[in-house]
């Protein structure tokens, strides 16, 4: 091949695979050389499956010749996050006591990944339970960010954004509670969609009892890669139905086409972001990605959204009793020492108001799904920033409780959106000072075509994914 083909997107590779071009085989093979090349610097992947893929990408390889109808992703290679089930696989969620907790069944988003045919090479880091914006558990370690190995590269999905920049896979699975996809994407330069509630099915078998209430309503599965339309070719798997999640929605994945040009409100008034005003690098990136939007032809208006500050304020005022009451004393038990430290100073900032602040919480939730919804009716995107500040320097999460406190203001958006519920796609606007910087694009619920449509014009003009897969920027 004149180019190599770890390079190549999931949607061109799984196209060659189909028309007989390339052997999955060949693609998986080429993938672990590159894994064996850059994960070592990277920590990126946490579990070879080498020899399963190559088996899994034997059989691809024998349906192509038999003419079996093939998925979506056949032979294609992706990895997993080690917070959700897969079957002989230890489901760690970065915490060394869950080491040897091993999944007897597939996750919904690992069985519709492998009924579309895809080909698991891995799985990637976490931090401990998940609930971090930064990558590093005691049980696998640090994970670098290759552009940059003095920035994070994001959590909680951080394996599955450092390992796609890469170009270990073209594809990856994420999820998304606050932030946990979208801010991955952010620090590597990925695109990443954070589905609509209700969209992907999600359940863990070795779970041994449910999530909070509000915890089953914010939580949502998500894919993140290089490109748009590969985005959109692994939501399409991902979104299959699973009866074991009740909150599984039979929605179309393409709503009406707009009558006209496609209205797009931007948001950049610190009122509307929590108080928080832009640094300089970030309005830029939402003034250029919205140029590029009016040179696509969609119409920016002055139009004012209700804003994302009421939405950020109530995921605390549900999150924080549940994660108290639910979560703090299993983290206090198992958790490491930068689990528990970023947590209990989260703790700290957000004090947990239980009883009747949390049920009133609870209620206002509709009130101001109801605002966004009547909002997007009328301009039906919104830009946004991903955070008010660039990339964060790695271990920005363990520094003090004001520290704490004013990161989750500046990343506003990443709690807000989960209590809307609305679909959201971080993607790529350029480089700053060496390392990604992007914008956040959002829709009604069920609306995730509209996102990606208005990514790809984004995607188009900015350039970046043309300088993926990237080598680690240091020696």
């Amino acid at each position: 091949m004149a180019d190599e083909i770890w390079r190549w997107d999931a949607t061109r590779t799984a196209d060659a695979i189909a028309r007989k071009l390339v052997s999955s085989r060949e693609v998986v093979d080429a993938c672990l050389a590159r894994m064996a090349a850059v994960n070592p610097r990277l920590n990126a992947v946490t579990v070879d499956l080498g020899d399963e893929a190559r088996q899994a990408a034997d059989r691809a390889d024998a349906a192509v010749a038999r003419g079996d109808t093939l998925g979506p992703l056949h032979g294609v290679p992706v990895t997993i996050k080690e917070n959700v089930d897969q079957a002989g696989c230890a489901t760690t969620n970065g915490t060394v006591a869950y080491r040897d907790l091993v999944a007897t069944t597939d996750s919904p988003v690992v069985a519709n990944w492998k009924a579309a045919g895809a080909v698991i090479v891995g799985r990637t880091n976490t931090p401990s339970f998940s609930f971090r914006l930064d990558t590093d558990n005691a049980l696998r370690g640090r994970t670098q960010n290759p552009w940059s190995e003095a920035h994070t590269p994001g959590g909680s999905s951080g394996g599955a954004s450092s390992s796609v920049a890469a170009g270990i896979t073209a594809l990856a699975h994420g999820n998304d509670i606050a932030g946990s996809i979208r801010y991955p994407a952010y620090a590597c330069g990925l695109a990443g969609l954070r589905p609509s509630f209700g969209r992907v099915p999600a359940f863990n078998g070795t779970a041994t009892a449910e999530r909070s209430m509000s915890s089953q309503m914010l939580s949502v599965q998500g894919p993140l890669a290089r490109t748009v339309r590969d985005l959109r070719l692994g939501l399409r798997a991902l979104a299959a139905r699973d009866a074991r999640d009740p909150w599984w929605v039979p929605a179309p994945l393409e709503g009406p086409p707009p009558a006209g040009p496609l209205r797009v409100a931007v948001v950049t008034a610190p009122e509307q972001l929590g108080g928080e005003r832009l640094h300089p690098a970030v309005a830029r990136a939402l003034a250029q990605a919205a140029a590029w939007l009016t040179d696509a032809g969609y119409e920016i208006v002055d139009d004012t959204t209700p804003g994302f500050t009421r939405a950020a304020e109530l995921w605390y005022a549900m999150q924080m009793p549940e994660i108290r009451e639910f979560l703090w004393p299993a983290i206090a038990e198992h958790g490491d020492d930068g689990i528990r430290r970023a947590m209990g100073l989260m703790l700290d900032a957000f004090p947990a108001d239980a009883g009747v602040p949390y049920m009133r919480a609870l209620a206002e939730r509709a009130r101001v799904v109801r605002d966004w919804q009547r909002s997007v009716e009328q301009v039906p995107l919104v830009l946004a920033p991903v955070c008010t500040q660039p990339v964060y320097t790695r271990g920005f999460d363990v520094d003090s409780v004001e520290r704490t406190r004013r990161f989750w203001r500046e990343c506003l958006t990443l709690t807000a959106i989960p209590v809307l519920g609305m679909p959201a796609l971080a993607v790529p606007t350029g480089i700053v000072d060496g390392v990604p910087i992007g914008v956040t694009v959002t829709a009604a619920r069920f609306r995730e075509d509209l996102c990606l449509a208005a990514g790809e014009a984004i995607e188009a003009r900015a350039g970046l994914a043309g300088r993926l897969p990237v080598d680690p920027a240091w020696t």
